[in-house]
């Protein structure tokens, strides 16, 4: 799949944050479609099928990600999720996707820390969008 194919979903409610990730994922080569809250990100994809997304966790709500991250999953599948977060280092709380009882509940493919490295988000993309073609 070559990345000018593929279209990547970004939801942050931090402004910053947002264009900061969508300028790295451009110059990945990927597309973008962006939204500022789980609201707007809702009727994007009623329209929209991305091939991937990216999520904040704590937007509206504090579990504003994980909601709509479900949501996402109800409706397409297949599309790989990765929710980019604070609250690890925030609260303290750890999201484990492997443990059973958490995969029951949190749907996404992959947990990463906000400040994530430009090598490490392109590898983790990659991996999933791959993945997610197999």
């Amino acid at each position: 799949m070559k990345p000018g194919n593929v279209t990547i979903l970004i939801v942050d409610d931090d402004q910053d944050y947002l264009f900061q990730l969508q300028s790295k994922i451009q110059k990945f080569g990927f597309e973008t479609i962006t939204a500022d809250s789980q609201k707007e990100a809702e009727e994007l994809i009623e329209k929209i099928k991305p091939d991937l997304a990216i999520l904040d966790l704590m937007m509206e709500n504090e579990d504003s990600g994980f909601i709509l991250c479900y949501k996402m999953k109800k409706k397409y599948p297949d599309v790989p999720i990765i929710i980019a977060t604070g609250v690890m280092a925030e609260t303290g709380i750890n999201f484990d996707i492997n443990d059973e009882n958490n995969r029951k509940w949190i749907k996404a493919d992959c947990f990463l820390d906000k400040g994530i490295r430009t090598e490490r988000l392109k590898e983790e993309i990659d991996k999933l969008l791959m993945k997610s073609k197999t």
